[in-house]
């Protein structure tokens, strides 16, 4: 643990009964009947790049929710990021909107690109190096709200995008004031192969599948762009980043995407309070020993790794709140962050 981060846990992680092992873990976060009350969205499309826009739903204070003469700028913002194939929609995405409005905090669930129903927002797939996306969205929040403090939370290659776009700005954006990441895919290429292990091929074949649909849609939109037979005979992530993803993306294969859509590339330079939280039971994502080590040297970065958890799951048994331990303790991180 860097030598300037001090927070721990507000209790440690101990496995729903019955849900302990990864595996169940993953998979009963997806299973396990969910309901996430939020008010209505503030829906934004926003610019990240010519011609290319993402939809964002935006939760805003009310003005009865804050300290006398106080607005929502005066809340930190935070803006949370879906993983593989997730979307705004996505169950954790809503829990940490709930939890965040709670607190009497903003909160912006980002739609990546063609996520969330978007796909004819952008000519272009959406990829682990578009970190320049997530810090479009920041900007343009900054600007059109007048922004005072923010935070950025990442789920899986969400967290790959937030802790990139966190070392590619460094101290360089005042408003940012702290990073959390949920079991982030920092090292994508070692994360992608144990996606092909023989215990993970349900997942795999899950993703591959979902990619697929989403390529067929993309040249239903943009022909003149789009072959669906470019993922002929893909039935890995890894080959499905080889033949769509990388090409499509303008790297020249998969080996060179992951090499440079990392964000292991560049968490050495992270300036702002960061906490990673990271199971060691998740099914499939790696973080090397040469990535741990830039992290555990970063004195801004905590990183805080359970025996168990799953991916993304950390489903604790409800005592007081609703069980879902990751999320209440990255807002409490954040909370830390932004009073220090």
């Amino acid at each position: 643990m860097g030598s300037e981060q001090t927070w721990h846990p507000t209790e440690p992680f101990r496995p729903r009964w019955g849900i302990g092992n990864g595996h169940f873990q993953t998979i009963a976060s997806h299973l396990l009947p969910r309901s996430v009350a939020l008010p209505p969205a503030d829906e934004r499309l926003i610019t990240v790049a010519p011609g290319i826009q993402v939809r964002c739903a935006c939760h805003w204070q009310p003005a009865s929710g804050l300290s006398q003469g106080k607005d929502r700028r005066d809340a930190l913002t935070v803006i949370a990021v879906h993983g593989l194939e997730g979307s705004s929609d996505s169950q954790y995405l809503r829990g940490i909107a709930q939890k965040a409005l709670a607190l009497g905090m903003n909160a912006v669930r980002m739609n990546q690109r063609n996520c969330g129903g978007t796909e004819s927002l952008a000519p272009t797939l959406y990829h682990s190096g578009l970190s320049g996306d997530v810090g479009a969205v920041v900007e343009a929040l900054i600007a059109t709200e007048n922004l005072t403090r923010v935070a950025l939370v990442g789920y899986s290659m969400g967290g790959n995008l937030v802790l990139k776009l966190a070392g590619e700005w460094g101290n360089s954006h005042k408003e940012l004031r702290a990073v959390a990441a949920v079991c982030p895919a920092l090292d994508l290429a070692a994360s992608a192969d144990a996606l092909h292990d023989p215990a993970n091929r349900l997942y795999e074949i899950h993703f591959v599948h979902r990619l697929k649909q989403r390529l067929a849609l993309k040249a239903k939109l943009f022909p003149e762009q789009f072959s669906i037979s470019a993922a002929n005979g893909a039935s890995s992530v890894r080959a499905f980043d080889n033949q769509v993803t990388a090409p499509f993306s303008g790297f020249r294969d998969a080996n060179d995407y992951y090499s440079r859509a990392a964000a292991a590339n560049v968490v050495d330079r992270i300036a702002v309070p960061t906490v990673i939280v990271h199971a060691a039971d998740d099914p499939f994502i790696r973080i090397l020993p040469a990535t741990r080590a830039k992290l555990l040297a970063n004195q801004h970065i905590l990183y805080h790794q359970t025996a168990h958890g799953g991916h993304c799951a950390f489903l604790a048994a409800p005592n007081g709140y609703d069980g879902y331990w990751a999320e209440r303790q990255i807002l409490d991180f954040l909370q830390q962050a932004d009073r220090g």
